[in-house]
């Protein structure tokens, strides 16, 4: 991203708050807005799996049905959003270009609009624009655009400690931009803010998110040499474990170069010793 598409989108962002700030009705004295937006992580707490939603198709749909052995990408969002929404999902799907990993293989992605009135064929429309950008082989199989009633959207809200807010004036939801990932089994493993995301977290989130089902012997090594941390939403990298792994590495080093030398003098005093058979027998 540019600077100034950068700066665009920050001060699009800071105009939609204001606004909301301004005009949101319903909300206590002193009670900002960021309040009521917040996003409260719920490590490990366990998806609602018997939850029902319609797919972008229009069927009935269990998020039980979508879990399929594989972690999950899970986002909060709505289709008409006119702004935050988008960029969200433009940055997940320039993280998830990056990957190696791909949608309907290694993991699945489940979008969930938190706007009741919002119909599968909006979701439709949305999905067909996202796969073709993406154009992966069995992304559309991976991929999940959902629309479901007000009681069922807040439920999961709630699990995933998802707060959002609607404004009648502007017909429009006040929301945080986040991600988060889940394991096979729908606890939630991590969670990632903003609206760009980082290729390598989110490959190391789905690898730690499988319990290393997926992923290579490179990717288990780098986890032991990075640690997410929650308040930042981010991998850093763990520079208690990074000099272990110095030290085992130093310790192999040495250990390898001292029986190397072991072997070394053992043949050379071999060789010395049937020089010295050899000029006896003369």
């Amino acid at each position: 991203m540019s600077w100034r598409r950068g700066l665009s989108t920050f001060a699009t962002i800071v105009a939609v708050v204001g606004c909301f700030a301004q005009s949101t009705p319903g909300s206590g004295p002193g009670e900002s807005l960021a309040a009521r937006i917040a996003i409260k992580q719920k490590l490990d707490s366990q998806i609602p799996l018997d939850l029902t939603f319609k797919n972008e198709s229009g069927q009935e749909v269990s998020l039980a049905s979508l879990y399929r052995g594989k972690p999950v990408i899970l986002s909060l969002i709505y289709y008409k959003c006119p702004m935050l929404c988008n960029q969200v999902l433009n940055g997940l799907l320039a993280a998830m270009k990056v990957m190696k990993f791909t949608a309907g293989n290694e993991f699945d992605v489940v979008l969930v609009s938190i706007d009741p009135r919002e119909t599968p064929e909006v979701a439709a429309k949305k999905k067909e624009a996202y796969i073709e950008s993406y154009n992966r082989e069995g992304a559309v199989d991976g991929w999940h655009f959902l629309t479901g009633t007000e009681s069922d959207i807040q439920k999961l809200a709630d699990v995933v400690g998802f707060q959002y807010t609607y404004d009648e004036k502007f017909d429009q939801y006040a929301h945080a931009a986040a991600i988060m990932v889940t394991t096979p089994g729908g606890k939630l493993s991590k969670y990632f803010y903003g609206i760009e995301f980082s290729a390598r977290d989110l490959r190391l989130a789905l690898v730690e998110a499988s319990e290393n089902r997926i992923g290579t012997l490179v990717d288990a090594a780098t986890l032991y040499c990075f640690i997410y941390d929650p308040s930042t939403g981010s991998y850093g990298l763990a520079v208690f474990r990074l000099l272990q792994a110095a030290g085992i590495l130093t310790l192999l080093i040495l250990g390898t170069s001292i029986v190397i030398m072991v072997r070394k003098d053992k043949r050379r005093k071999s060789a010395d010793a049937g020089e010295g058979i050899s000029e006896g027998n003369k």
